[in-house]
């Protein structure tokens, strides 16, 4: 009995202290453009992000992006697919950070919270400078870009292939 209640007792010391966050890389259909925020804060100030942060206790993952984009972005995304991109979880195993990927058709202005203060949309492959350190980490791994590279190419194909048959239904 003392075994298991040490067990339990340590596994929930542990569970109560991870910290999971999220951070949503917007890609724009039409302009093939990303969304980046301009940090404003003490931590990495005057650095590029994403949009995203900590979840609440007891939040989901998806809840957490949901309530993020909202505060930080004045934006709802209810209807959005988020697609895993990357996970990184910190040495001691107390900090999770998922990074994921959400298309949408056009470029928005967000109407940013006082954690902002300024955005850019950039071209695919072009990094803001500076950068924040973590989402630094993210795009230079190799799985990351192989993943996004992908990702376009489908999101092209199939954009293509809609166009087609519009095309085709228009010449009946």
């Amino acid at each position: 009995m003392g075994q298991e209640l040490r067990w339990f007792i340590s596994w929930w010391f542990m569970e109560s202290y991870i910290v999971n966050a999220v951070g949503i890389w917007f890609f724009s259909h039409a302009s093939r453009r990303y969304l980046y925020l301009l940090r404003n804060d003490t931590r990495h100030p005057d650095s590029w992000g994403l949009p995203g942060g900590k979840c609440n206790r007891g939040e989901s993952l998806l809840d957490g992006i949901l309530r993020e984009c909202w505060e930080e972005l004045g934006m709802r995304f209810d209807q959005s697919k988020f697609l895993p991109i990357e996970k990184f979880t910190s040495v001691e195993g107390t900090f999770v950070y998922h990074t994921f990927f959400c298309a949408v058709e056009t470029e928005f202005v967000p109407i940013l919270n006082d954690e902002h203060q300024g955005y850019a949309w950039l071209d695919s492959g072009v990094w803001p400078r500076p950068m924040h350190p973590g989402l630094w980490n993210t795009v230079n791994l190799d799985t990351v870009q192989q993943k996004i590279q992908l990702i376009e190419k489908n999101l092209e194909s199939a954009h293509n292939h809609t166009n087609n048959t519009l095309i085709a239904r228009k010449a009946v």
